[in-house]
């Protein structure tokens, strides 16, 4: 995909273009891309993953066009096409097939002059069939060779390719065929496994269907989802996914969103109920009004946040390029070094110290150690989003794998969100009818849950509310409006008690509601208190046990935190068994809440409903939106994006998490731990350069495989 942003001051119209790269396999690749682009007049960025197989490059369009720039990177040896436009993934695509005929070619070779060695043959004709081994296995080392050369960025194919020729030169022709197609069959393995990796993640992620059938003129047509315009009306068969988000206009059914918002229980859908496009619909045809375009779905742009996400590099994947750039150049060094001192301090002849020096040279390579952190990254950011939660990167996994404290927002989190009206208390001349009128004229006006729960219960009564007039929003605290030349007030207890309006007696009626676990709204019209309102919402059934989840992967506090009154608050924290409540709070106080958990227990997460509490989810350590499906803010703000309301995802996350960071440390250790040993071993003269090959394509793959195991993660 393709965006398009404008920056300022200079208001230079910048291109942002994601290009899909064929083989983009090793870091070393990315090295070559970023010193060919790096200094061009007209680019101002590059990202390249390669476990995604994608370089992501921000430049002016009109002096450097994306054609150029698949150009430049052809002049690497790879090739690039713009996301968009990128060949659809095949099932072996034509650089591994060429690799796979120059292997079995190699190794055929190889097998020839091996039997002419072992037989006791012409030696011209041993010769002759190892020098078509290293040819056919070497075509892909020397073209990178020649590329890392000309670019001064000295890879492992030019290591590969001096450590053939200098073997070849100390006459082991049979040891260097055996070390390009040792290598040619390891790089091919590697670009298998990597393909692998990236259909896994490819497949989790394209849950949309291409097509949809939309009624134009009373006709059902097929017609291409991204040529459905918003409002038109497209219908869904049973058993069919939808192709883009909008709203029921006809129809009944259950709809499993598990695509989008990892629920595994369908959800039942009537008109006016929103479906989001990847979405499988159930027994029931439903007729759909599209409410986005098809590129802007919330699948779409779940996708797009995740490949995003898959750019922003986590504080271990920066260390790892930082140490790999110093790692390189440390082993040639140490390789000259052998071959020159060895000989000196020994002895023994030259030869032997500059075979040694070319099995370090070949050891020396840092692929798996430097893809050890963004496969396991990009595994569990995978995973993650399959199971929708949206982890806005590897910085913000491995800052979740830290967390020791969780504060939950009350209302919409822990509860449903979905308040109802309980009590209606009139206080003086009133009447429970009239307290409700007036407080339903100023809460229609409302955004906030209270007052809309206000206007609906007084909906169902049948009570009729005048509108209000001068209507004005008290943040925290309430709303004011005039209702028939009345000077109204609704709002908490602390409102009240700041502006000296509570009525003898009022207290009483506050305490009862809010031993109940209610909260209580009040009422006053010209200056006196009139009615108190009770306001209930239900604790989610499964609030207790994700609680008890979270303990178990060892949270060592969790808080409560609500502006709700103590004694509310209290009874709704005995509900689902949370180790500590602070009621009665604004935006503001529950920023200062985080910030003495944060000194107290060490890294917080905060989960809320993404818009609320931003000020509180900003200043934690891991800002967590719940049930943010379809909502544009929460999903762009928060850290982590929970799409659904299942509080469980909250313990998944944190597990996740750790488990991504246990396969990094655990991977880096394999890389550098077999690296260390045949280093050592090299060094001894107890390594040859077949067993280096084996050791740097074993390593390759071990931590390709342990990191995709995350994808299983449950």
């Amino acid at each position: 995909m393709s965006d398009v942003t404008v920056t300022c001051p200079v208001c230079t119209l910048h291109t942002e273009t994601v290009f899909r790269v064929e083989g983009l396999d090793c870091h070393e690749e990315v090295a070559l891309i970023e010193r060919r682009l790096g200094g061009v007049p007209g680019i101002h960025g590059l990202a390249a993953d390669v476990v995604s197989g994608r370089l992501r490059v921000t430049h002016d369009a009109a002096r450097v066009p994306a054609t150029t720039i698949a150009a430049a990177v052809a002049e690497t040896g790879m090739r690039a096409w713009p996301d968009d436009h990128a060949p659809a993934l095949a099932a072996h695509d034509p650089s591994a097939r060429r690799r796979l005929a120059l292997a079995v070619a190699s190794g055929a070779c190889l097998a020839a002059g091996a039997g002419v060695h072992v037989t006791g043959g012409p030696r011209a004709v041993e010769v002759a069939a190892l020098a078509g081994a290293i040819l056919a296995g070497g075509v892909f080392v020397a073209r990178r060779a020649l590329v890392s050369v000309r670019t001064l960025s000295l890879d492992i194919n030019f290591l590969m390719a001096i450590a053939v020729v200098g073997a070849a030169l100390l006459g082991d022709w049979l040891e260097a065929a055996s070390v390009i197609f040792l290598f040619a069959v390891a790089q091919l393995l590697e670009t298998r496994s990597l393909e692998r990796a990236r259909r896994a993640i490819h497949a989790l992620m394209c849950d949309a269907p291409s097509e949809a059938t939309v009624r134009r003129d009373g006709v059902e047509r097929r017609v291409a989802a991204d040529d459905v315009a918003v409002g038109e009306v497209i219908v869904v068969h049973p058993g069919e996914r939808l192709a883009l988000d909008g709203e029921v206009v006809a129809g009944e059914s259950d709809v499993n969103q598990g695509p989008v918002t990892g629920e595994s229980v369908p959800a039942p859908k009537a008109p006016g109920a929103t479906v989001f496009a990847g979405s499988i619909n159930g027994h029931g045809a439903l007729e759909v009004r599209v409410t986005r375009p098809g590129r802007d779905s919330t699948i779409a742009r779940i996708v797009h946040l995740v490949e995003r996400a898959q750019a922003r590099r986590a504080p271990a994947q920066t260390l790892v390029d930082r140490f790999a750039r110093v790692y390189t150049p440390s082993v040639i060094a140490l390789a000259v070094a052998v071959a020159i001192v060895g000989p000196i301090l020994t002895g023994q002849p030259t030869g032997d110290w500059i075979y040694r020096a070319l099995v370090l040279l070949v050891i020396s390579c840092p692929c798996a150690f430097v893809i050890s952190t963004p496969v396991s990254i990009v595994s569990a950011l995978t995973a993650a989003a399959h199971r929708g939660v949206l982890v806005k990167g590897g910085l913000h996994l491995e800052r979740t794998a830290r967390v020791r404290a969780v504060a939950f927002d009350k209302t919409g989190t822990l509860t449903h969100g979905r308040l109802e009206v309980s009590d209606v208390v009139a206080l003086g001349e009133e009447t429970e009818a009239s307290v409700l009128a007036l407080a339903a004229s100023v809460g229609a006006r409302s955004e906030h849950p209270v007052g809309r729960a206000i206007a609906r219960h007084a909906g169902r009564e049948g009570v009729v509310h005048s509108p209000a007039e001068a209507y004005r929003t008290l943040p925290g605290r309430g709303a004011e409006a005039q209702v028939n030349g009345r000077a109204a007030v609704l709002g908490n207890h602390r409102l009240f008690e700041e502006r000296t309006l509570c009525a003898p007696g009022a207290h009483d009626h506050l305490d009862e509601i809010a031993s109940r676990g209610r909260t209580a709204v009040m009422l006053a019209a010209d200056g006196a208190t009139v009615g108190i309102l009770g306001v209930a919402d239900r604790v989610r059934d499964t609030g207790r046990e994700a609680i008890a989840a979270l303990r178990a992967e060892g949270i060592a506090h969790i808080v409560m935190l609500t502006g709700d009154s103590p004694t509310t608050a209290a009874a709704i924290a005995r509900d689902v068994g949370v180790d500590e409540v602070h009621a009665d709070l604004l935006p503001e106080d529950k920023v200062r809440v985080v910030e003495a958990l944060r000194r107290r227990y060490g890294s917080v997460a905060m989960v809320g409903d993404g818009v609320n509490d931003a000020p509180a989810l900003a200043a934690a350590d891991v800002g967590i939106a719940m049930a943010v499906a379809g909502s544009d803010v929460a999903l762009e703000t928060a850290d982590v994006a929970l799409m659904s309301d299942d509080l469980f995802k909250v313990p998944y996350l944190i597990r996740l998490s750790r488990a991504a960071v246990r396969t990094i440390r655990a991977n880096i250790a394999i890389s550098l731990g077999l690296k260390g040993a045949f280093l050592a071993m090299a060094v001894a003269g107890a390594a040859t350069l077949w067993m280096a090959v084996l050791a740097d394509m074993g390593a390759s793959l071990l931590v390709v495989a342990n990191a995709l195991r995350l994808l299983r993660q449950d």
